[in-house]
């Protein structure tokens, strides 16, 4: 039997592995931690009976993934989907709104909702040829030209300066702002604007889906099919140095995937030089500093709608937003920051002892930095939040220069795989129609670091193992393997 190596069990290395061993490989993942995930679990980090979520909390882009859809994770997990996909509070007891309805949601907006529903409607609409697009390498024909164009030029309208005229109030411009945050770069800018825009129409589209009872049900999941077609997950198993490591003869027919950053791959002893350089121009990006709150009750927010929605982007008006992610692309960090929030447990009541609530919530910080995000992340939702503070019966936090302990591919605390620009987007971490394969025969990158980047669809594992299934003549259809 061929056999398969996956270094990392991160979704996309556990999509990997799945589908080699469905398709007859005998498979081994191999991860550094003590436990399967990667990004995708949940522990007790704060006191017992608080279920927190160790890396990504809410799920948008693995409700609507190819390539989840075909694993029929949706029969083997418990998806909450809000109506609320998210709000963003503002200062005066105001929020805006983003529900699973786009015109609920444009509604909401007063004058400028015909813009919302003229940036959005479109994408939403034709989710599919959203995805399309955004779920491969960029070198390539789209199938869906006229969606494409649609996304493209609504990206560059608002990764330029002309973002600032899309609409009329406030409510709206820092609804949306709030959702480009998430690309961790410089505002405005390309990379931000088609990250934003693609989690915006989804959240229209399938909606800001999560897991009851955290994200390691993902990777649960993923792990009984990986065993159920004989694979195995061996933990504890550090990998920094492919030349150290036996693999057998690629040749032979045995692949190594590679679920890490791609500079692993240049320790590999037969690298090809102009490869090596290549690999070598790969950035990584700003970091996250993040804590898991145990509370004595709900967030206290100002705006009553605001206790309902799961998700919370905590930075004030699109100038405050825009303001905090261009300090940290400067090496600093806002009096104010920008706040990535989740509530899991006002939708689900597995994750807290009745009557308390976890709260998760991240602030982007330079690369290394060794800021601790207690204080600025508390005094930011105190903001909106009068009486958070009292609420507080534990804290853990993770400071960006701690982030490589958890997940070694996090290179500097980066949580997206590396820097989000549109340079990069294309050149990740090469510009090629086949970044996934590399010149070392039977070597193949499978992360964040290749397309279609950062977000838990597991579809860049799923594509580096297809190629390396059409490179062996192996069937290499989502519906071969999985229908």
């Amino acid at each position: 039997m061929a056999r398969a190596t996956i270094i990392g069990s991160g979704p996309n290395g556990l999509a990997a592995a799945v589908t080699l061993a469905r398709a007859g490989y005998e498979v081994r993942v191999l991860e550094a931690d003590t436990l399967v995930g990667g990004g995708l679990r949940s522990a007790e980090s704060t006191l017992p009976g608080f279920i927190h979520d160790i890396g990504s909390a809410v799920h948008p882009a693995a409700y609507s993934s190819p390539f989840f859809r075909a694993f029929g994770l949706g029969e083997r997990i418990d998806w909450i989907i809000p109506e609320m996909a998210y709000a963003h509070p503002l200062d005066g007891g105001k929020a805006s709104i983003a529900w699973h309805d786009l015109e609920r949601t444009a509604e909401g907006l007063g004058v400028d909702a015909g813009a919302w529903r003229s940036l959005l409607g479109p994408l939403s609409s034709h989710i599919e040829g959203v995805l399309d697009f955004t779920g491969s390498a960029l070198l390539r024909l789209p199938r869906h030209p006229i969606t494409t164009v649609r996304f493209g030029l609504r990206a560059l309208q608002q990764g330029t300066r002309l973002a600032a005229h899309t609409f009329r109030t406030e409510e709206a411009a820092a609804l949306l702002a709030g959702v480009v945050a998430h690309a961790n770069t410089a505002l405005p800018s390309l990379g931000s604007a088609a990250a934003g825009l693609l989690l915006a129409a989804q959240g229209h589209a399938g909606g800001w889906a999560y897991p009851r009872g955290g994200a390691q049900s993902i990777a649960d999941a993923l792990q009984t099919d990986l065993e159920a077609h004989g694979g195995v997950v061996e933990t504890g198993a550090h990998v920094r140095d492919l030349a150290a490591l036996d693999w057998g003869d690629p040749a032979r027919g045995d692949l190594l995937l590679l679920n890490t950053s791609p500079w692993v791959a240049l320790t590999h002893p037969d690298i090809p030089p102009r490869y090596a350089r290549a690999l070598r121009r790969y950035r990584y990006g700003a970091a996250a500093a993040k804590v898991d709150f145990a509370l004595d009750g709900p967030v206290p927010w100002t705006n009553p709608d605001v206790h309902s929605a799961p998700t919370v982007h905590i930075g004030g008006t699109r100038a405050e937003v825009w303001a905090s992610e261009n300090a940290v692309a400067r090496g600093r960090v806002s009096d104010t920051p920008y706040v990535l929030g989740v509530q899991p447990s006002v939708l689900d009541d597995t994750r807290a002892p009745e009557g308390k609530a976890v709260f998760w919530a991240y602030m982007h910080v330079p690369a290394d930095s060794d800021l601790d995000p207690v204080e600025p992340i508390t005094r930011q939702i105190e903001r909106f939040a009068p009486g958070f503070r009292d609420r507080i019966l534990a804290t853990h936090a993770v400071r960006a220069n701690e982030r490589e302990t958890i997940n070694p591919a996090a290179i500097g605390g980066d949580i997206l795989g590396g820097e989000f620009t549109m340079l990069q987007a294309i050149r990740r971490p090469t510009a090629s129609t086949a970044p996934w394969r590399t010149p070392m025969p039977g070597v193949y990158l499978a992360s964040a670091a290749t397309p279609p980047g950062p977000g838990v669809n597991g579809m860049a594992g799923w594509h580096a193992a297809r190629t390396a299934l059409s490179d062996a003549g192996r069937p290499h259809r989502l519906d071969d393997l999985f229908g």
